[in-house]
């Protein structure tokens, strides 16, 4: 009788909170409909696209009907020595400027807080911010001008002191330098956008204490705002590490065959080999091992954040 009861007691329980929910669902029925577009959008760009991951384990181009091989693609890849160029190629760049990014970003966004007029301040952040929303081959094409090195203005100052032209983006030695400061010069002041709200929660009568027992601005800076902000600075470090081998657009539109040893990187070979070479299956299995490498990355950061914060990012 005792279980009944309790059984009885569960069903009804259930009941209540179906009807709770659907209750629940019908009175925010509004804001459900305007997620409903970026929910297929995801579903359609993100996940339906990932049943192609089954093409990594076949052999097929366009011209042909999947057949299945097994991991015979990843021995391939495994064996390739341009595959292993282009991986440790994608990790050098990718942290480079990754730790270029963090660095340059919380850098500005300091300097943009010490700006004390906020029209100043906020005419400073619309300039910044600007060259994020130019396309890359445009970009490519500014600077592929001013680094020519016939007409280029960085060469003509080059020979002005009496030094030879360099065709910095046709030169092994001097790509991946280009690479970074093209990528600082667009991407630095979106970046600082999370910094600067960070630095807004600051707590400023830390700021007034250490004023008064005489710290000055940089100590200020070392002691109070970044360990205020660390845990921002953290988040963001590991959410970019999971896009750390997402290269493509920016050295695509940077890179030519001169350059190809130090340029050449995971998703420039992928578009290679499945473009270029029409072997989808070789493409998909590199594209998968990049992303089980990016997932790697991601668990191994969170897991330093746990041990170094006591929490995770990822939870």
């Amino acid at each position: 009788m005792a279980g009944l009861k309790k059984q009885n007691g569960l069903q009804a329980a259930n009941v209540h909170h179906q009807k709770s929910l659907k209750k629940r669902i019908y009175e925010y029925r509004w804001f459900y409909l305007m997620f409903l577009p970026v929910f297929l959008t995801i579903v359609i760009y993100g996940y339906f696209p990932m049943a192609g991951i089954l093409y990594a384990f076949t052999e097929y181009t366009p011209f042909t009907d999947p057949v299945f091989i097994g991991f015979e693609n990843f021995k391939v890849l495994f064996s390739s020595s341009m595959f292993w160029r282009a991986f440790k190629n994608t990790l050098q760049i990718s942290t480079t400027n990754l730790v270029l990014s963090i660095i340059c970003c919380v850098g500005l966004a300091l300097l943009i807080d010490e700006i004390k007029s906020v029209k100043f301040r906020k005419v400073s952040q619309t300039v910044i911010y600007i060259p994020h929303f130019i396309s890359w081959v445009v970009v490519a094409s500014i600077f592929t001008m001013f680094l020519s090195p016939k007409n280029g203005i960085v060469n003509a100052v080059i020979e002005m002191f009496g030094g030879e032209p360099i065709y910095f983006l046709a030169n092994d030695k001097w790509w991946r330098p280009m690479f970074y400061v093209i990528n600082r010069w667009k991407e630095t002041g979106w970046g600082t956008i999370i910094f600067i709200a960070a630095l807004a929660g600051v707590d400023q009568e830390m700021h007034e204490a250490a004023k008064i027992d005489g710290a000055n601005r940089l100590q200020r800076v070392i002691f109070i705002t970044l360990p205020a902000i660390s845990g921002t600075i953290l988040t963001v470090f590991i959410l970019n590490l999971a896009k750390v081998l997402n290269l493509f657009d920016s050295v695509w539109v940077l890179q030519n065959s001169m350059v190809l040893g130090v340029s050449d990187v995971i998703e420039t070979y992928v578009y290679r080999m499945g473009i270029t070479s029409a072997d989808y299956g070789m493409s998909t299995a590199a594209g998968l091992f990049k992303s089980v490498v990016s997932v790697l990355l991601v668990t191994i950061a969170n897991k330093i954040s746990k041990k170094v914060k006591g929490e995770g990012v990822l939870g």
